[in-house]
């Protein structure tokens, strides 16, 4: 499908891409999403946390997937979920390994490509008897949902219907390069680094599986150095060039069977050059593509529908009208 033209316009005070991105995680408070909590075990031994939001005879679901470091907590992922909950869908925002709160039994973390996890989810979601399905994922969540749609293409489940996807970074080598090209990044650097660092130095398993201590872990500076000494040997890739192109949600677009749409930012201060799939959405008609010019990551800040942002009344459109 052609690129379609974005009606978001961010707020005048909010300037640039950083400002759009944190504003909403500093300022953005929502307190009225009441979770019933479910531990699904995977068939390797392991945790996944799982939180509900249901209403007696709703027919329909929304699968949340969140973003790197995050949780069903975020407040992208709760404001998805107040919209969608008054619409008629049962919401099912689930936590990655090691996201729920504690630190997972097996080896496992999460990353891009891992969607075997998500597959587990999607598989307890239909025994529920839903007859729609309908995604929603963030920037690595994002790319776990173009993932498994483009693995699984036409031998999906007949009840998955659409999907939205945002602030993903679809060729993860180029997001990498220009992340840590920029200067204000390593704000948010840090604050991954330290999260991600924590989990590592308290799961020794992984450290002495990998040979690595604690003081090693704690040297760790950026994503490169990180996804060389602890994503790609715990999850089987060679290096982190291997993982970057395997896990790459990119080559994965083409496969795609349902309507899905994504939406990257112009100013994402995450998303290198190559993380806008032009010519993947002109040859899939499955593909919709929104390149807003303001957004940040995983932002969208509004004020024109409150209480809702206008990411959730974008996602909310696409998956009731296709539009």
């Amino acid at each position: 499908m052609p690129v379609l033209e974005s009606t978001y316009k961010s707020p005048n005070f909010l300037a640039n891409g950083h400002a759009q991105t944190i504003f909403p995680f500093f300022f953005r408070k929502i307190k009225d999403i009441n979770y019933k909590r479910e531990k699904l075990e995977t068939p390797d031994g392991d945790i996944l946390d799982i939180d509900w939001v249901k209403s007696p005879g709703n027919k329909k679901i929304l699968i949340l997937s969140h973003g790197l470091e995050g949780h069903s907590q975020r407040n992208y992922i709760q404001g998805m979920i107040r919209l969608f909950s008054q619409h008629g869908f049962d919401c099912l925002a689930w936590n990655y390994r090691t996201c729920g709160g504690h630190l997972n039994k097996t080896n496992k973390f999460y990353h891009h490509g891992m969607t075997e996890d998500m597959e587990l989810v999607v598989s307890h979601a239909l025994k529920g008897k839903y007859e729609n399905i309908s995604f929603v994922g963030f920037s690595l969540g994002g790319s776990i949902t173009a993932n498994y749609l483009g693995k699984k293409g036409s031998n999906l489940p007949k009840e998955i219907n659409r999907a939205v996807i945002f602030s993903t970074p679809f060729d993860l080598r180029s997001a990498s390069i220009y992340f840590h090209s920029r200067l204000f990044n390593k704000v948010y650097l840090y604050r991954f680094m330290k999260s991600l660092k924590r989990k590592v130095k308290g799961h020794k398993d992984i450290l002495n599986t990998l040979g690595l201590d604690e003081n090693l872990v704690t040297k760790i500076k950026d994503f490169n150095a990180f996804d060389e000494l602890i994503t790609a040997p715990v999850h089987g890739f060679k290096s982190k060039n291997e993982y970057y192109q395997k896990a790459c949600p990119k080559q994965r677009l083409p496969d795609i069977r349902v309507p899905t749409l994504l939406v990257n930012a112009e100013n994402d201060p995450f998303l290198g050059p190559n993380c806008f799939p032009y010519e993947e959405a002109k040859h899939n008609p499955n593909i919709f593509l929104e390149v807003p010019k303001h957004g940040g990551h995983c932002g969208f800040p509004s004020f024109n529908t409150p209480p809702h942002y206008w990411s959730e009344i974008r996602a909310l459109d696409f998956i009731l009208k296709g539009i």
